[in-house]
């Protein structure tokens, strides 16, 4: 039986209202930010202990629009979710639930086809060295999906998720397509998200002035990104600024 639920003005009297609420202001942020593409691009949150209960954006709703009570939430091993009514997008279903199926650790899992992120994807070597404190944060944590097979049904799903089953892999780069960020937390996969941008960006960048680049040591990198992981309330806290934000802006988010 499907676990999907219509939206409702009172999240307050829904499941996992904080949850929701969380989820809703990243896909604000990310809707503000640029990073989203059309009414395409999903986010999910486990929210079960064995994690095959997630939370999910609706089919095809503008990420600028999304609130709270309009998240589906879904049962990652029933086999007729798109029969039901309110079923999810065909290719989030096969990305997120095979993810959600194969990969307990990934609690919040966040894909987008944002600029900086997909051309670093495109590239033949898609690999992200460290050149700088930001892409020094990802040194050792990603893996290259060099394999794309098309929109993400079921099999590209599951051959994804394949991928993503080492807890230390917090981003994949997936080849000709985009990027999917792993995290613990809302607020941890989207401060990811948020940076891995910046991080292809800068090195994007970098390339387009054909000069040789620094690299740092694997030391340092390693170094840097072990500081970064352990750095106090960082991802916590970016997350509820950009709730206060929302909410002094009078933003219907969290209904």
């Amino acid at each position: 039986m499907t676990l999907a639920q219509p939206a409702d003005s009172n999240t307050t009297n829904m499941p996992y209202a904080e949850e929701r609420t969380d989820l809703a202001a990243a896909f604000r942020w990310t809707a503000r930010l640029g990073m989203h593409e059309a009414v395409a691009n999903h986010f999910s949150l486990a929210v079960s202990e064995d994690g095959l209960q997630f939370l999910m954006n609706p089919n095809q709703q503008h990420f600028s629009r999304i609130k709270a009570s309009d998240m589906l939430l879904l049962d990652a091993t029933d086999k007729d979710t798109l029969d039901h009514p309110d079923a999810p997008d065909p290719t989030a279903w096969g990305l997120h639930g095979a993810v959600h199926r194969n990969c307990p650790h990934a609690r919040c899992v966040m894909h987008v086809h944002s600029t900086f992120a997909t051309v670093l994807a495109s590239l033949k070597d898609s690999t992200l060295p460290p050149i700088d404190q930001n892409t020094a944060m990802f040194f050792n944590r990603t893996v290259v999906d060099e394999h794309y097979a098309g929109l993400a049904f079921d099999e590209e799903g599951e051959r994804c998720a394949t991928m993503l089953q080492d807890p230390s892999i917090q981003v994949m780069i997936m080849g000709n397509h985009g990027v999917l960020v792993l995290g613990a937390t809302v607020a941890e996969a989207f401060n990811r998200l948020f940076y891995f941008e910046r991080a292809a960006e800068t090195y994007i960048r970098a390339l387009q002035t054909g000069r040789e680049l620094r690299v740092l040591s694997d030391a340092i990198a390693e170094k840097t990104a072990s500081d970064i992981e352990t750095y106090p309330q960082q991802s916590d806290r970016h997350l509820a600024e950009l709730k206060l934000i929302l909410d002094e802006e009078g933003s219907d988010y969290s209904r």
